[in-house]
């Protein structure tokens, strides 16, 4: 099957591509790396008339430090983020998560604001950005905003995003001290979605206290998961006082949609993503003790 016919726009500019959108309504889609898009047309499960490639416009793209702030332009792509060396040191929860996107072609294309803005709720990018509350930048005909990652997801492929909005930048913290990061997911091959994950970041300070965590989780929602009771449970506590498996069961006990198919019951998916977070807890804790 070939996608239906459509006229293929590529703006240079964000001001373009807004003004190519507020044209076009409805029948317009934005196009970032099409990993995901141009399958869907493939298979005619979406049909648009034009396409809006925001891959040719420069500012959208690189990596930027800005203080204790790393800047990432939307049509960056995953490829650019698994290789930074300045990533791997201030958001390396990022770079560890970048391998198990697809595969090596799907991440040279594939970008960092495609991946969010699609908010597939089994896709690492957008987990990672909960946990660590990314802020994302966006432009509109009304101007720009910044949309905090909590707020930003709203169901299965939904944002906060109107249609005449694109996203163009994220921004992640970039945590220093004595910090652990790790990712564990189980997929039924590498690549595939993970029937569920979890992402991790945790801080100690000199007591071997935990001074604050992010956990993250995919495949368990609607959207992206943030475990925040179980990260209250752990804030504040002695490292070593902490029951790891305690931790997984926390992060699973307030989950409300857990989906349930093909690949495993709700039931399922809850037990693996316990283990995922308990295995991920434990990777984070060891590289924060051992600094």
């Amino acid at each position: 099957m070939k996608a239906s016919r459509f006229a293929y726009h590529a703006p240079s500019t964000p001001a373009e591509a807004l003004a190519l959108l507020a044209e076009h309504g409805d029948s317009a889609k934005v196009l970032a790396g099409g990993q995901s898009l141009i399958p869907m047309l493939a298979m005619r499960l979406a049909v648009f008339d034009h396409l809006v490639d925001l891959g040719r416009i420069p500012e959208l793209v690189g990596i930027e430090r800005r203080g204790d702030t790393v800047r990432i332009g939307a049509a960056t792509t995953h490829a650019a983020v698994e290789s930074s060396a300045d990533l791997a040191g201030s958001v390396p929860l990022l770079v560890r998560a970048a391998p198990l996107i697809g595969h090596f072609q799907i991440r040279n294309r594939g970008t960092v604001g495609g991946a969010i803005a699609h908010a597939d709720p089994a896709a690492e990018f957008p987990a990672v950005a909960l946990a660590l509350d990314a802020q994302l930048e966006t432009v509109s005909p009304r101007g720009a905003r910044t949309i905090p990652a909590e707020k930003f997801f709203l169901g299965t492929w939904s944002t906060a995003l109107a249609d005449d909005e694109i996203l163009t930048a994220v921004n992640f913290p970039a945590w220093r001290g004595r910090t652990g990061h790790a990712v564990e997911e189980l997929a039924r091959r590498h690549g595939d979605f993970a029937i569920a994950g979890a992402v991790v970041a945790v801080e100690l300070d000199g007591a071997d206290r935990v001074r604050r965590c992010g956990i993250g989780l995919l495949g368990l929602g609607s959207t992206p998961e943030r475990a925040t009771a179980a990260e209250a449970a752990v804030t504040g506590t002695a490292a070593g006082e902490i029951d790891p498996v305690e931790v997984g069961r926390a992060a699973v006990s307030t989950l409300q949609s857990v989906p349930a198919d093909l690949h495993g019951s709700a039931d399922y998916r809850r037990r693996v993503g316990a283990a995922m977070v308990t295995r991920a807890w434990q990777r984070a804790i060891r590289e924060a003790h051992d600094g």
